[in-house]
């Protein structure tokens, strides 16, 4: 069975819809066990033990990471961890055009990191498409785990 971890910050629970409907596009396959993990409970092992990983956090300021918790958990990732695994990135967003996004992308990609999309987003509270969208980055996620 191949583990797939979520781990998410989120201040107003748009991203954690986004992170429930990424854990529940991945449970839907075969041979893949999910858990879903707020940020200020995940530690540095979940990401090591894992087959694939989703980080997902929203834009904060001026479109950079949560930097009280997501940020400094990022830090702790190094290239060595995460070259070759599948990842996946996702977060909401109130203003800008998703720098924030983009750059949380080319940063995981510096550290080796297999991305299994471009870096999702969805601006303010997600509806109906975005959850779906959400549904489908897990799935893609799941299979990215299993084909390892």
């Amino acid at each position: 069975m191949k583990k797939i971890v979520v781990i998410y910050w989120s201040g107003t629970g748009n991203t954690e819809q986004m992170a429930t409907a990424v854990a529940d596009g991945a449970k839907n396959n075969d041979g893949v066990s999910v858990e879903l993990i707020a940020v200020s409970n995940a530690s540095k092992s979940n990401v090591l033990e894992a087959d694939a990983v989703a980080l997902g956090c929203p834009s904060m300021g001026d479109e950079v990471l949560e930097e009280t918790e997501m940020e400094p958990f990022v830090k702790t990732l190094q290239a060595a961890e995460l070259t070759g695994k599948p990842l996946a990135l996702f977060g909401s967003y109130g203003w800008g055009e998703g720098q924030w996004m983009t750059d949380w992308v080319e940063r995981m990609k510096g550290l080796g990191a297999v991305l299994v999309a471009d870096g999702l987003i969805v601006q303010e509270v997600p509806n109906e498409e975005g959850l779906s969208l959400c549904k489908e980055l897990g799935m893609k996620l799941a299979l990215s785990a299993v084909k390892e």
